[in-house]
């Protein structure tokens, strides 16, 4: 790593508001401390428009400020400085804590704090700039709370398989029983919807009490033991949506809304808004089909409005 940045930069003495604002700025960029004054970052072209936004705010308050570029032959000397072991395990510090105070009766309020740890890891991992175990860590350890947690809500909630995914013909699947379990959460229903839009159109949905009842003629889905459930790191949305090799536009970015809501990951922008509405509908619809229908209403929206954004992007 022989290409580098710094900012030298002086600031008036009597604007505390201004000498604090650059200070964030810095701070949030990832930025490491040389002396007073002097901050270093990777030349890579985020870091530079970041360290560019900086100098710019200063010379607007009448400041001092000098970005150059530095290539120095023993720059891997500079990566220690870069180091976010401690900040990672403060973060580890606070998912075991959440962990361990996690039951099923506060499983529900746990799910704003893991989004705000899952949102401090994004934004930690955004700046550190050499990744190793600790951030790996740190990843293994939020997501093995998003799942306690997600196993918290749904006790029944069907565990991971590590098999190869069968590629199926839609032809052979067409009018038959799908069953999954009574009071579908966001997989459920995303999955049920994406079987009626793309794989079975006269499919009927069949609600279980439990997945013991599940008929031996219906395809059972989201369930251990189910024809198509969670395999590997896909839930059974994306595992359906692999299966039958269903590549429509916008499909991927609403696939990667409900991993998240079912299992954690990356948060999508959309997705506090997103399960605020899903929540509403299933606390206030108590019959399983009426439930499929208006939530089939908010995927079709969202299909479309992907589609069209992805559309946008070609």
């Amino acid at each position: 790593m022989n290409d580098w940045l710094t900012l030298i930069i002086g600031l008036p003495t009597a604007n505390a508001t201004a000498r604090m604002r650059a200070w964030r700025a810095l701070k949030g960029s990832g930025a490491a401390v040389l002396r007073d004054g002097a901050y270093l970052l990777p030349a890579t072209p985020d870091c530079l428009e970041a360290l560019r936004a900086v100098e710019r705010d200063i010379l607007a308050i009448n400041g001092t400020a000098f970005l150059l570029p530095i290539c120095d032959p023993q720059g891997e000397r500079f990566i220690a400085l870069f180091e976010r072991g401690e900040d990672y395990a403060q973060l580890r510090g606070e998912i075991e804590a959440c962990h361990a105070q996690l039951s099923a009766e506060n499983a529900q309020a746990s799910t704003k704090q893991i989004r705000k740890l899952r949102k401090a890891f994004a934004q930690l991992a955004g700046i550190d700039f050499f990744p190793g175990a600790p951030q790996q860590q740190a990843d293994t350890a939020l997501q093995a709370l998003e799942t306690a947690v997600s196993r918290a809500l749904s006790a029944d909630e069907p565990s991971s398989r590590e098999l190869p995914i069968e590629l199926r013909k839609t032809s052979d699947y067409q009018g038959r029983t799908w069953a999954t379990r009574q009071r579908p959460w966001v997989d459920r229903m995303a999955s049920a919807w994406l079987i009626r839009r793309f794989i079975d159109p006269a499919a009927r949905i069949l609600w279980l009490e439990s997945p013991a009842d599940c008929p031996t003629d219906a395809l059972g889905f989201d369930f251990d033991g189910a024809s198509f459930s969670h395999v590997g790191n896909l839930v059974t949305l994306e595992t359906l949506q692999a299966s039958f090799a269903i590549n429509q536009p916008g499909l991927d970015r609403l696939a990667a809304l409900v991993h998240y809501l079912d299992i954690g990951g990356l948060q999508p922008v959309e997705a506090a808004g997103i399960e605020r509405v899903l929540a509403g509908l299933r606390d206030t619809i108590p019959n399983d089909d009426y439930l499929l229908t208006a939530a089939s209403a908010i995927f079709d929206g969202l299909l479309a409005t992907f589609a069209k954004e992805e559309n946008a992007h070609e």
